[in-house]
């Protein structure tokens, strides 16, 4: 009896951890190993690129960067290298590696100091918005960035990101936005590039972000479950499912859907609505009665679908 009360015991501290802390790996007494910038480096550039070695059993890497000993930045990322805009000034830097269940040490700390230098050419334009690989259903995108210390003028390049070749340009800008003014511009990627440069220099390396056109209104979902005239007990979880046909455009943004539920089948009389990003949706209703629901995609560029057909369901 004793011995089978210590295996009880020891089965329900096992089942105390979850499934991911015993597949996670232990990474607790593991350290990141720095490669860049390396201690006491001094960058000439407004912009820093931060690069580490990978570490098994880690996921994701958390990088602090303090300035004068003030967190600047603490930031979590699934890369091992990462590109910031920094004034001039002294700072220094860490990361660890982290999985679902267990941290790593953080590294030692790093020092480096930065100069904005006059020759531009190993700077970079720091580019605002859109964020990379936004959606559009438009072409008139605005681009935004952040002036450069002495750059005079920006030359922009907008290409196609499939085939590589250049289907816009505006040189010598002296502006820091600019809204497109293509008269059409096809469904696809395209990637806006921008240089700098004064009468001395000019930036060696673009800045560069890619953006997407999708135009191509989403299917029609198709009501799937519960099926019309659907008859159940209130107050009990319903499961609402539908489906979709695969997109058939060139660019083809995340998809979501819009789930609507009514009295009427005009979708008139106390209507709700809820949102689903996949195929299926649970809700629990209260109230006994008569309802209708459909729904409807919308995806990442703001296209909007034509609603399902509406599906019956008695509540009693």
């Amino acid at each position: 009896m004793k011995t089978i009360n210590k295996l009880l015991l020891i089965a329900l501290s096992i089942l105390t951890y979850s499934c991911d802390d015993i597949l996670e790996e232990d990474i607790s007494d593991n350290t990141v190993q720095l490669i860049s910038p390396t201690e006491n480096t001094t960058i000439e550039s407004n912009v820093v690129n931060f690069k580490w070695s990978s570490l098994k059993g880690a996921d994701k890497y958390r990088i602090q960067i303090y300035e004068d000993e003030i967190l600047l930045l603490d930031s979590l990322t699934a890369s091992t290298n990462l590109t910031l805009p920094l004034e001039t000034g002294s700072y220094s830097w860490s990361v660890r590696g982290e999985n679902y269940a267990y941290e790593s040490l953080y590294s030692s700390n790093s020092n480096f100091s930065t100069v904005i230098p006059d020759d531009l050419t190993n700077q970079k334009v720091v580019l605002s918005s859109p964020e990379n690989n936004k959606f559009f259903n438009h072409i008139n995108i605005p681009l935004v960035w952040e002036l450069l210390a002495n750059a005079t003028t920006y030359n922009l390049k907008i290409v196609n990101a499939t085939t590589g070749l250049e289907v816009y340009a505006k040189p010598d800008l002296t502006v820091k936005s600019l809204t497109l003014d293509l008269t059409s511009l096809e469904e696809g990627s395209y990637e806006w590039q921008l240089t700098a440069k004064n009468d001395e220099s000019e930036t060696k390396k673009y800045a560069s972000r890619k953006f997407n056109i999708d135009t191509t209104i989403p299917n029609q979902p198709k009501n799937t479950s519960p099926t019309d005239d659907f008859k159940q007990t209130s107050n009990l979880n319903i499961t609402f499912t539908w489906s979709i046909a695969t997109d058939i455009g060139i660019s083809k943004s995340p998809v979501s859907y819009i789930v609507e539920f009514a009295n009427d089948s005009d979708f008139n009389t106390n209507v709700q609505t809820q949102n689903s990003n996949s195929t299926t949706l649970q809700k629990t209703f209260t109230a006994t009665g008569i309802y209708y629901w459909r729904v409807r995609a919308i995806d990442g560029a703001g296209n909007v679908g034509t609603n399902s057909a509406a599906f019956k369901f008695t509540l009693n």
